[in-house]
């Protein structure tokens, strides 16, 4: 620009010393012919922005003040030099630049409608970008193959999403339903955690794998009872302990990131490119899942790193042992997150143990955020506590035995002679239905009539039901104490059986017809405790543990989308 301004003055000073009487035009002319030329060829060195004032028009040039300054040699471009043609490219990129910035700025003429208000000017980045609408199409399918499409934005989470699909569904929150991640085609299957973007989740899966609707009420069962999640045999800092660390303690440790727990115990690994099993000592740590190559050595050059936690996840194989040929019935798998296929097989002796592998893994990974996954939960229940009305109303708590034997009622305040009161009237409650029986009721409503069919409508009954399937669908939503479900006896057509979860094993109890004064009734303990059906049954076990190892609490249940 200086150089610009220099010719330019230079110029005007030649002219300045004409007369304009006498003026040899000639000569003037091949003196504005050579300046301009030398203009043109420092040109093509140099290049600058011409700046704009608020009405869009350029300044006036400086060059009439100044003085010629000599131009460098260097600066001078030999037309007959080669250049590169990375070079050229870039010179025409910031030509292209320096020509548009250049540009004289258009008015706006409505600055309200365009541009912000500070903005009077109409730039390219007054105009708005099209922005992605940020919904996802997501498909999710329930227990019994029915499958339902939704809208999700793409920042929504798995609680979100459980909670979202509850209110169009009118099921029970009860902040046990969990979306599921399933893969048919490597028979694998987990439950997503709470915090967890279902739209980041689907880009990691295949055509074939979907998206489960379901109940998982062991999610968090580990933070209720975590003794009988980490046996202490499995906890290293158990052992070194003695086994004396409290519940509270242990799962401290676990979620610290600064404290080192480690799980520990035998294995049955499944060998890459093979179908045989190779038993080993396995460590699980923070930094990932380990195998010792010299018996129990921890020694850190007897370690062989088996799996990443960060990028991996933990799933449930749900195939069965014959597929992979698995020792026993306990499998499981680590697979990465970005490949679809590998996944490293892994087997338990029993589930207990399989369990609290993979609680442990679920804990290293996420840490803290688990536990508040679980706090949030409990800290809606709490504060809805404070408006809800309470479980009785103020009548039902003011209910007390009367006799109506006399002229006049009275109050039983003896408990025994309440009791009493009370076995005299089911006696007579059941000499009325069975005269009812015997007479015929005019009404296929009539109690005796639908209670031999009323339980079927009940959500804990699933009618003929195996006892595999019984034991798959308890697996699937969380060996935990008082899961139940009752199903119709194979050996005995006129019996049933209640499937009862007690300590992560699944017991069978026949529920057996027994008859008294004409009349039959079911017993789960050979007619020392009778009922008139089973949703009589189901009730009273949800209230009195009797013979069962423990009260029934989590029915097992089915939901259709």
């Amino acid at each position: 620009n200086n150089y610009i301004r220099s010719h330019v003055g230079t110029s005007c000073r030649r002219m300045a010393h004409y007369d304009f009487d006498d003026v040899d035009l000639e000569a003037l002319v091949n003196d504005m012919n050579s300046s301009f030329e030398s203009l043109y060829t420092s040109c093509s060195v140099q290049t600058e922005s011409t700046s704009l004032l608020h009405n869009g028009q350029p300044p006036r040039p400086a060059a009439y003040h100044t003085h010629a300054q000599p131009t460098s040699q260097h600066q001078r471009l030999c037309r007959s030099q080669p250049m590169h043609i990375l070079a050229v490219r870039r010179l025409q990129e910031e030509d292209q630049q320096y020509r548009t910035s250049s540009l004289p700025a258009i008015p706006n003429p409505f600055p309200e409608l365009c541009s912000p208000a500070s903005s009077p000017t109409l730039s390219s980045g007054s105009f708005p970008q099209c922005q992605p609408s940020g919904k996802y199409i997501i498909k999710i399918f329930s227990e019994d193959g029915m499958g339902k499409v939704v809208e999700i934005p793409a920042d929504m989470t798995a609680r979100d999403l459980c909670q979202f699909l509850v209110y169009k569904n009118h099921c029970v929150d009860n902040n046990s339903w969990a979306l599921v991640e399933h893969h048919p085609a490597l028979g694998l299957e987990r439950c997503l955690e709470d915090h967890e973007l279902v739209v980041q989740v689907q880009a990691s899966m295949t055509s074939e794998s979907k998206f489960l609707f379901r109940k998982n009420y062991a999610k968090y069962e580990f933070f209720k009872n975590p003794l009988n999640f980490f046996p202490e045999q499995m906890v290293a800092l158990c052992q070194e302990t003695s086994g004396t660390i409290p519940p509270s303690q242990l799962l401290q440790n676990f979620l610290n990131s600064s404290s080192c727990p480690e799980i520990q115990g035998y294995l049955y690994v499944k060998e890459m490119g093979r179908k045989s099993w190779k038993k080993l000592y396995v460590f699980l740590r923070r930094s990932g899942l380990y195998f010792s190559t010299k018996g129990t050595s921890k020694e850190p050059r007897h370690l062989q790193l088996l799996a990443d936690l960060e990028d991996s996840n933990v799933f449930t194989v749900i195939t069965g042992r014959k597929l992979h040929n698995a020792p026993t019935d306990f499998e499981f798998c680590i697979k990465l997150k970005i490949l679809q296929t590998f996944s490293q097989m892994l087997c338990a002796e029993d589930e207990q143990s399989r369990t609290c592998w993979m609680t442990a893994f679920r804990l290293f990974k996420y840490g803290i955020l688990l536990y508040q996954n679980y706090k949030i939960p409990q800290q809606r229940k709490t504060l809805l506590s404070h408006f809800s009305a309470p479980v009785r109303s103020v009548s039902e708590n003011s209910l007390v035995a009367m006799d109506f034997s006399g002229r006049i009622g009275r109050v039983i305040d003896n408990p025994v002679e309440a009791q009493s009161a009370a076995m005299e009237e089911g006696h007579a409650w059941r000499k009325r239905s069975q005269r009812m029986n015997i007479l015929g009721s005019p009404s296929p409503l009539h109690a005796s009539s639908l209670s031999g069919v009323i339980h079927r409508t009940q959500l804990w009954f699933h009618g003929r039901l195996s006892r595999e399937e019984s034991h798959k669908m308890i697996n699937q939503q969380g060996r935990v104490d008082g899961m139940f479900l009752l199903r119709d006896s194979q050996s005995n057509p006129k019996a049933f059986v209640l499937t009862l979860c007690h300590h992560q094993k699944i017991k069978h109890f026949q529920i057996l017809l027994c008859e008294e004064d004409g009349q039959m009734f079911l017993s789960l303990d050979d007619g020392a405790t009778k009922f008139t059906d089973l949703i009589q049954l189901v009730e009273f076990y949800v209230l009195n543990r009797g013979v069962l190892p423990c009260k029934l609490k989590h029915p097992c249940t089915t939901v259709a989308l």
